[in-house]
């Protein structure tokens, strides 16, 4: 296994990473530096990028290389805190997530994107304008989420066939939210606005739709 680590924003590096070959990109790293990163990657055996930074990081990384072709990669995540995809995959945080993304072995699981080809690794949230519920209906395969009002969606990516879960909030918070699998949560509506992997789209939707890639990627855990 031949690592090559991507290190974004102010995430802070662990020690077993220190004598990696190193990438530095700011924040939801620009296209062309997870291509210099990869670049390090063509010709050894067993490529592995080790991703340090956060979701969105992660999720940049994944999409680049979904769009060029470059799954064959194995791709390892460190963070210093929990989050959405390390609750979603199962995977540690801060020093042990470093010895993992060194030590820990590639697991083809199934890639989940949206209808724009961007890969989500965390958790996609849709809610209406604001102080207004969010109107229209989502189905998650050929069962219905909802349909007329609702206060939040939450899609997720899960390690297991088919894919993806989706839930409604529900009105009081004590209650457990009813989560649906899927290959494909399907929304439509008057205006959803859409936060993926913490990342807000720029403008409402009228429609959108997370749906599980042909083809799968190799996460480490």
């Amino acid at each position: 296994m031949t690592p090559v680590v991507l290190a974004c924003g102010d995430a802070p590096l662990p020690l077993p990473l220190a004598s990696v070959s190193t990438t530095s990109a700011p924040a939801g790293p620009e296209s062309d530096l997870v291509d210099e990163a990869l670049s390090k990657l063509q010709v050894v055996e067993d490529p592995r990028l080790i991703v340090v930074g956060d979701d969105a990081d992660l999720a940049a990384v994944l999409t680049r290389m979904l769009r060029t072709d470059r799954l064959h990669v194995e791709l390892a995540y460190v963070t210093e805190h929990p989050t959405a995809a390390t609750a979603a995959y199962r995977l540690a945080t801060g020093a042990k997530a470093a010895q993992d993304a060194l030590g820990g072995s590639a697991h083809a699981l199934p890639l989940i994107r949206d209808d724009a080809g961007i890969a989500l690794v965390g958790e996609a949230t849709y809610v209406g304008e604001p102080n207004a519920r969010l109107v229209g209906e989502m189905y998650v395969d050929d069962d219905l989420l909802f349909s007329g009002e609702t206060t939040k969606i939450r899609v997720h990516p899960t390690p297991e066939m088919p894919g993806l879960r989706a839930a409604t909030d529900r009105s009081r918070r004590w209650l457990p939210r009813k989560w649906i699998p899927g290959r494909a949560a399907q929304l439509g509506s008057t205006a959803a606005n859409l936060v993926r992997d913490g990342v807000p789209h720029p403008r409402p939707l009228t429609r959108s739709t997370f749906y599980r890639d042909q083809r799968e990627f190799l996460l480490v855990r």
